[in-house]
């Protein structure tokens, strides 16, 4: 009896003490984290996640998996992220697209706002290549022979960056090409390798494999300056489209409901694998440029794609849903 009387005593004198102390904060993460990528293996997106999931699954003491999930030019895979409500999901994808779906999307199937940004990753120009059948080796003789004939332009699907980039030449050259979207750019890439389109405007680090093997051919980079790896080849703009400019962004997108210290913690170790000597050697191999920012700069990188992007979709009208 007297025993109980004391385990009862201590067990009421340890609750009591406990009134009003800070509660321990649960460890984070507690479980495995996804990567979510929202178009198909083989792009750029794809290929960053593949190259950061297991550095950076050590850094957070857990194991990170890619997960694809595909269709409706990222928006799908952008949803399943921004309703994640297990706090151990990121997205990681072209942050321009996730700018330019609720411009040209009439029923986005989540908010904005439900998703902000933790950090960018790495820029990569895009690459306006041809199926070798092609007769133009330039701009030049691209616009030429685009005057003369009707060329198919596929992309990783409408709306997505690199389709207005797309857009974006064919209104400052006064061309018109039509359109043909895929879901992804591995995808677009392969059709036009296989000689099903005949132009296609797609990430470096996904294109430039196809151009070494000869299997496409390389008309032109979309960068304000040239490359360094390929620096033979001339930019887009300087064959006469002046002005242009385009290329992808690869970023990661989290929950907007993701606690700020979770949120700051997951962009921390981002950033410092992708700025590995490691990591940072394989992406300039592959034709990358690491590029980190903060929450805000993110956000603020958002706000100024949204809106280049809404002019250049004003200026093409009808040409956003059929022709490019």
């Amino acid at each position: 009896m007297i025993q109980r009387r004391t385990v009862l005593q201590s067990a009421a004198a340890l609750a009591a003490s406990s009134i009003g102390a800070p509660a321990i904060a649960a460890p984070w993460p507690s479980r495995p984290m996804r990567i979510i990528v929202p178009f198909a293996p083989g792009g750029s997106s794809d290929f960053i996640a593949r190259l950061i999931s297991k550095p950076l699954g050590d850094a957070l003491g857990t194991t990170v998996i890619v997960e694809n999930k595909t269709g409706a030019n990222g928006i799908i895979g952008a949803a399943a992220t921004a309703q994640a409500e297990d706090e151990h999901t990121m997205l990681l994808s072209d942050m321009s697209s996730i700018a330019i779906s609720p411009l040209i999307t009439k029923e986005m199937p989540y908010k904005p706002e439900q998703l902000k940004g933790a950090t960018m990753l790495a820029y990569s120009p895009h690459l306006l290549v041809a199926h070798p059948s092609v007769q133009a080796s330039n701009m030049t003789e691209l616009v030429a022979l685009s005057k003369k004939k009707s060329l198919n332009v596929s992309s990783a699907g409408s709306g997505s960056a690199n389709h207005l980039g797309v857009v974006d030449i064919a209104l400052r050259s006064g061309l018109q090409w039509q359109h043909v979207p895929f879901r992804g750019g591995a995808a677009a890439l392969a059709d036009t390798a296989a000689g099903n389109t005949q132009l296609c405007l797609n990430g470096m680090l996904a294109t430039m494999p196809l151009v070494t093997a000869g299997r496409l051919k390389l008309i032109g980079v979309s960068k304000a300056t040239r490359m360094a790896l390929i620096a033979d080849v001339p930019t887009i703009a300087e064959q006469g489209v002046k002005g242009f400019e385009s290329g992808t962004y690869q970023g990661v997108a989290i929950p907007a409901s993701l606690p700020q210290a979770r949120a700051e913690r997951l962009a921390a170790a981002l950033i410092a694998v992708i700025r590995s000597p490691d990591i940072r050697a394989r992406m300039v191999g592959a034709g990358a440029e690491v590029l980190t920012t903060s929450p805000r700069e993110t956000s603020d990188f958002l706000l100024r794609e949204s809106k280049r992007w809404a002019a250049v979709i004003r200026d093409a009208g009808k040409q956003i849903e059929g022709n490019a």
